[in-house]
């Protein structure tokens, strides 16, 4: 038999201050709790009597708990008469009580809790626990979805309505002004990702992405030939460019390290270069080469490894115009009276992350093993094995080794 009585929490209340009143619910050995709308200090409740005393407003307070307990009982009655108050937990008859009570506050809770199920609050959620670059990335799939539907739609959308269809024809629409298909697929990939989020929350069942399917299409290689490298590093280039040059080339000669990466780096311990990616947050070691270690000392900074940061507010800053000015090394002829510089570049296209590409393409010629490029890249797969196998750094510093000796001295 489900019973009640009245309950003053303190449990939570500092000294001094009011605890709100509620209705305690026990039933099949389990337990819970209806507030009410009265808050009194501890002096001002009567528990015995379950009274309210030496308050200002003591007759009605009292009536109202009167008129709570005839309802409650009246609830428990019915329940207990339909045959189901048997089978009920405490926080079932609760939910009962509440939504026969306070069916205003209970349709207002309800009404917040879909709000907190719609596709955009779960999705804005989402962007926000991400990294800076990250979150951008998504909040730019938000201004396209905005664009698409407009934004009451968007404000209402639910998972449901997320269909095979919608997805293809947001695709679409995109396609208008990104002809790019890969561009469209980082904002295909955003919903799909908060849809994974939200089937792991038990928020919703739909998956559109079952018969949606996000293609990825080829791109050209981004990677320089071993005599294409060997030009870029012997290039008689201008004097403004030479520390750019410099910097590709350490970053291949350090297995395509990222840029931010670079930039960040503090030290060099043992021989090797210890760092957390920023994309990943994994930990890299990579063997420091003389060769690469000829160029660092080249450019040693004060607070960092690397001068860069010393000289640049940020590395995006320093990223964009190395990227500009590789893309300049080449032959340069003046023409006209002023003798305006012309550039031929030689790789018109190349940027940082070529070299990462150009790294990988030129150790899988060597036939270096595909499983050892993978780790020095970091595209291990993360599986168990790899949790208590540790991978065999040595077998990277051999394959870099080897990359080097060949693009360098020609020794294979």
């Amino acid at each position: 038999m489900a019973t009640t009585k009245f309950f003053l929490d303190t449990r939570r209340t500092k000294p001094g201050s009011s605890s709100v009143l509620k209705v305690v619910i026990t039933n099949c050995n389990t337990r819970s709790y209806v507030s009410l709308d009265a808050k009194l200090l501890p002096e001002q409740w009567d528990a015995d009597h379950s009274r309210v005393i030496n308050h200002p407003d003591e007759q009605r307070l009292n009536l109202y708990i009167s008129r709570v307990q005839h309802h409650v009982n009246r609830i428990i009655l019915f329940l207990t008469e339909d045959g189901r108050v048997q089978g009920m937990t405490a926080n079932e008859i609760r939910d009962e009580i509440e939504r026969r009570l306070n069916p205003d506050k209970v349709e207002k809770k309800e009404q917040r809790k879909q709000s907190r199920d719609l596709f955009i609050t779960r999705f804005l959620a989402f962007a926000e626990s991400k990294k800076p670059s990250t979150r951008g990335l998504y909040m730019c799939t938000y201004r396209r979805m905005r664009d698409f539907i407009g934004e009451q739609r968007l404000n209402r959308l639910r998972f449901e309505d997320i269909t095979k269809e919608w997805l293809t024809d947001f695709d679409n629409f995109m396609a208008k002004t990104a002809k790019s298909k890969n561009s469209r697929n980082i904002h295909l990939r955003n919903i799909r990702s908060v849809f994974n989020e939200a089937i792991d929350d038990g928020v919703t069942t739909f998956y559109p992405f079952r018969r949606f399917k996000i293609r990825p299409v080829a791109t050209p290689k981004r990677n320089l030939k071993v005599d294409e490298l060997r030009t870029l590093m012997n290039f008689p280039t201008e004097e403004y460019a030479e520390q750019y040059r410099d910097m590709f080339i350490l970053i291949f000669m350090l297995l395509g390290i990222n840029i931010v990466d670079l930039c960040r780096l503090k030290e060099i311990e043992d021989g090797r270069v210890n760092y957390y990616r920023a994309k990943t947050g994994r930990l890299y070691s990579v063997k420091v080469e003389p060769e690469a270690l000829e160029i660092i000392n080249r450019y040693r900074g004060k607070d960092w490894l690397l001068n860069i940061l010393d000289r640049y507010e940020d590395h995006r800053n320093y990223t964009h115009r190395m990227n500009n000015s590789l893309k300049k090394i080449g032959p340069v002829k003046r023409v006209g009276r002023g003798g305006k510089k012309v550039h031929q570049p030689l790789f018109p296209k190349i940027s940082t992350y070529w070299a990462r590409h150009t790294w990988a393409t030129i150790a899988a010629s060597l036939d270096i093993p595909k499983e050892t490029i993978a780790q020095a890249l970091g595209h291990s797969s993360n599986t168990v094995t790899d949790i208590y196998i540790e991978f065999d750094q040595r077998k990277v510093d051999v394959a870099n080794r080897k990359v080097l000796d060949w693009v360098i001295y020609g020794k294979r």
